[in-house]
């Protein structure tokens, strides 16, 4: 979608100020966030997709005006919501104010490590065949859209170059609607940065996306 979290490429924000010997978490509440946020994906309501886009989907002065673990707080509050497991009062509340839902899986402490070295694996088999090939010329569509997509906005609308072929990967697109996975080729595609930005970018620069088959077109 195009909101707050879109800066990619965008004038005026300056440069990212990187934090020399930056910790894992500023607070503790950060710390719990994290916990809370993992406990309850491993609950298997929603997607990593829908995950990301509930915490994409705020209007872009609260997105820009909240830091990280504050936006992954007010994404798992809208999760929770939609699925029944939380009422809104009980989130004004901070506390349970019923018997609390049944849920399958519980995700223990013990258990976190392994978890998250295994992870959850995004690559499916395709039965067509890619549409492009390594050298291919593609221009990516300009995707508005209300919903979720992983082409960034200074990419809409850009010649570039097939790089790679990835393989058959859940669209983002899909699963964060709850549309299903919709398995499409993955492709990495490379763009001059003056094709992204225009003349006064560096001649030496470019720049390489991954993009699924839909957000291209042929060039």
């Amino acid at each position: 979608m195009i909101g707050g979290q879109d800066l990619g490429g965008m004038m005026g924000f300056g440069r990212i100020a990187a934090e020399a010997n930056e910790p894992l978490f500023h607070a503790e509440w950060e710390r719990r966030a994290f916990a809370i946020t993992l406990a309850a994906g491993a609950l298997s309501r929603w997607s990593i997709d829908q995950s990301r886009h509930a915490r994409e989907a705020r209007p872009p002065a609260e997105y820009l005006a909240s830091n990280y673990y504050e936006l992954w707080l007010k994404g798992l509050e809208k999760l929770l919501l939609e699925n029944g497991l939380v009422t809104a009062e009980e989130i004004a509340a901070g506390r349970s104010l019923a018997a609390p839902k049944p849920v399958g899986r519980v995700l223990k402490a013990e258990h976190v490590a392994a978890a998250l070295a295994k992870g959850s694996r995004a690559d499916r088999p395709l039965a067509k065949p890619a549409r492009f090939g390594a050298g291919d010329s593609v221009r990516t569509k300009a995707l508005y859209t209300t919903g979720h997509t992983r082409l960034p906005r200074y990419a809409f609308g850009k010649l570039g170059r097939i790089e790679a072929v990835r393989g058959g990967f859940v669209l983002p697109d899909s699963a964060a609607a709850g549309q299903g996975e919709a398995p499409e080729w993955l492709y990495t595609v490379r763009f001059a940065g003056r094709e992204l930005w225009g003349e006064a970018a560096d001649e030496n620069l470019a720049v390489s996306i991954d993009a699924w088959e839909s957000y291209l077109e042929p060039a």
